[in-house]
């Protein structure tokens, strides 16, 4: 049902309707600004971004033919305008939040719970990772932001960006070994050996 509702919004959007397509912005601002958030590295940025994706996406679903599903169309928009954002400004901060998955990393993190020291150093610990992501390549960060946080497919991922499949397992795979040599070098990665999903995945 919801998904009609949305494909209807959709349809009447693109026939110029502005309350269908506050409908459809309700319904993915936060998952934009979301994106936008850990892309950007603080509000005010990602705000900005957002803003222009949802700008862009009015003036141009006029042209949007369902090739692929709003919701990817409208994710391609959001990091397009993120990207564009810190090359024009130059900003490469760390980015905002939670970082990638901790059972991906395969991070020893401590029970936050038990101890001011615990809860200190699982702080330490994020705030590495939001380091280490921000020091990737855009197209290696762009990637694991969708993979990791946004819970993207591969192929997913590949018509948001407009790019082969290979080329996003590539990005993916450089991204978190880089991530990866960052955490061994500031002592924040597990000794223990990934799991075989981790190896999969390229966490090795």
């Amino acid at each position: 049902m919801k998904a009609l509702q949305e494909q209807q919004w959709v349809e009447e959007a693109r026939n110029g309707s502005q309350p269908a397509f506050e409908q459809l912005v309700r319904l993915y601002e936060k998952r934009v600004f979301s994106l936008a958030l850990r892309m950007c590295g603080n509000p005010q940025d990602a705000a900005e971004a957002a803003q222009d994706a949802f700008l862009a996406a009015w003036q141009g679903l006029r042209f949007f033919r369902g090739e692929s599903s709003f919701s990817t169309w409208l994710y391609r928009l959001a990091s397009n305008a993120c990207v564009d954002l810190l090359r024009r400004e130059g900003r490469h901060r760390a980015a905002a939040g939670p970082s990638l998955d901790d059972s991906e990393l395969n991070l020893d993190i401590p029970d936050r719970t038990a101890s001011p020291q615990a809860a200190a150093e699982g702080a330490e610990l994020r705030r590495q990772i939001e380091a280490g992501l921000a020091a990737l390549p855009l197209e290696q960060r762009q990637v694991l932001v969708l993979r990791e946080m946004h819970q993207l497919s591969y192929e997913e991922i590949a018509a948001t960006l407009e790019v082969d499949v290979g080329t996003v397992k590539s990005r993916i795979n450089r991204g978190r070994k880089r991530l990866r040599n960052f955490l061994l070098e500031s002592g924040n990665f597990s000794g223990r050996p990934p799991s075989k999903r981790a190896e999969k995945e390229g966490w090795q």
